[in-house]
């Protein structure tokens, strides 16, 4: 019986460092694991602080409704979006602010009834709306008409503004070109538009690149204001690049995901 004691003990001994090996590699594993579980979260935790964009629009109560001067009356009707974004309302609103200072502050004497009856007569509407949100861009427009009594028609403008949600900062034209891209660009998107801009007779040197863009479903449309590139019966103008042609010319970052 002494003899197989030696033989009893090792096989215990090799027992418990199996069982400690294994321990080591199960504790080991189960670490793993736990980084591994960890790292999807820290990548959603970045994604979590880009605000998830609530908006809706708004009329602003100005203090009067129709501004006069000395040689006419205008009307404002005005609307901007409230979001749960500060940054994004303060800059629509001193944006208007900027644009009509006469709504937000009229002049202190003004023409009485009689004569304002006699001076002419125009309207002024501008509408904030908000668009969408794709990853770290969020897209509104500005849409807005005046009429000038005695016109022949009224005149409309629609400005897009995409903020890049990581920056807090509107994206510009620049902002989105590769360096040294733009004459690239006017060639691809006269490419794209091609059939379009020949009936219209716009030759390609005549092309330029407006910084009022949205992004389509099928690629950055790029937006001309009334009569540039067309007739007034033909509205705004919008010349699409599309998505496959953009590679190479646009940022990565601002094609969208």
């Amino acid at each position: 019986m002494l003899k197989n004691k030696p033989k009893q003990l090792g096989g215990m001994i090799g027992l418990l460092l199996m069982m400690s090996l294994t321990a080591c590699h199960e504790g080991s594993s189960t670490q793993q694991q736990t980084q591994d579980a960890s790292a999807p979260s820290q990548a959603q935790s970045k994604q979590q602080d880009l605000p998830l964009i609530q908006a809706k629009t708004q009329p602003i109560v100005l203090p009067k409704v129709e501004v006069c001067e000395k040689d006419e009356c205008t009307a404002y009707q005005l609307a901007t979006v409230k979001t749960n974004v500060d940054w994004i309302d303060q800059f629509f609103l001193k944006r208007l602010q900027k644009d009509l200072p006469l709504a937000f502050n009229p002049p202190a004497s003004e023409p009485t009834v009689s004569q304002a009856a006699h001076l002419t007569q125009s309207s002024n509407t501008y509408t904030v709306r908000y668009l969408g949100q794709n990853a770290n861009m969020a897209s509104f427009v500005i849409e807005s008409e005046t009429y000038n009594q005695g016109a022949a028609h009224g005149m409309y403008h629609k400005e897009y503004v995409i903020f890049d949600l990581k920056t807090k900062k509107r994206i510009m034209v620049d902002d989105l070109l590769q360096t040294q891209v733009q004459q690239k660009l006017i060639n691809a998107l006269y490419e794209a538009n091609q059939n379009w801009l020949t009936q219209h007779q716009v030759s390609k040197d005549k092309l330029e690149i407006t910084d009022n863009f949205y992004f389509g479903v099928h690629g950055i449309v790029f937006v001309y204001p009334l009569y540039e590139l067309a007739p007034y019966s033909d509205g705004m103008t919008e010349l699409t690049l599309p998505y496959s042609q953009a590679k190479g010319l646009i940022r990565s970052e601002y094609l969208p995901k």
